[in-house]
């Protein structure tokens, strides 16, 4: 991944009205980034997936002890980012996995105060799929890709907070 090409002039379309903001939420292993893709090559817009960032900047098993931290950089990076792209017009698809309830808040916040819209959509498939998603993914471990062990799986799960009743969302299911 280079991201100089996802940013380079060429892809940025100055189009009429509202750009909009595709907020990808999902755990680990539901197919988030591969939809992001999918997305990416329909809609033209332009992708930031936050793991292939971090693994960019930090590797692919950063420190446990500041994954947190360098999370933290790389999300206000790509936002600078995606700010830029949504104001030329341009759609772009935040691939983040919005795990709280206070991440997707936040993010529809920045979007609209930028005078864009947001569009979430909620990825997600069978626990037992997702498992062998994220371990087999582990074992070859392709570009991009984050380190994730079993019991990492379980830890995360305690993070994650599915949407609420009050939160529209595009239901994305993968198998």
């Amino acid at each position: 991944m280079t991201i100089s090409h996802r940013l380079s002039p060429h892809r940025l379309s100055h189009r009429c009205g509202s750009a909009t903001a595709h907020l990808i939420h999902g755990f680990v292993g539901v197919g988030k980034t591969t939809y992001a893709i999918q997305l990416e090559q329909e809609r033209g817009a332009v992708r930031f997936t936050l793991d292939e960032w971090i693994v960019f900047f930090y590797g692919q098993d950063p420190p446990e002890e500041c994954f947190e931290d360098y999370h933290n950089r790389v999300c206000e990076l790509i936002w600078a980012f995606a700010a830029y792209v949504l104001r030329s017009g341009q759609d772009v698809i935040l691939d983040f996995g919005f795990w709280s309830r206070a991440s997707r808040d936040d993010a529809r916040e920045k979007v609209r105060s930028i005078g864009s819209t947001s569009l979430l959509h909620c990825v997600t498939c069978a626990d037992d799929v997702l498992k062998a998603r994220v371990l087999a993914r582990t074992q070859t471990m392709p570009a991009g890709a984050l380190k994730i062990d079993e019991s990492a799986i379980s830890c995360f799960r305690a993070r994650f907070e599915p949407l609420e009743p009050d939160e529209s969302y595009k239901l994305v299911v993968t198998t």
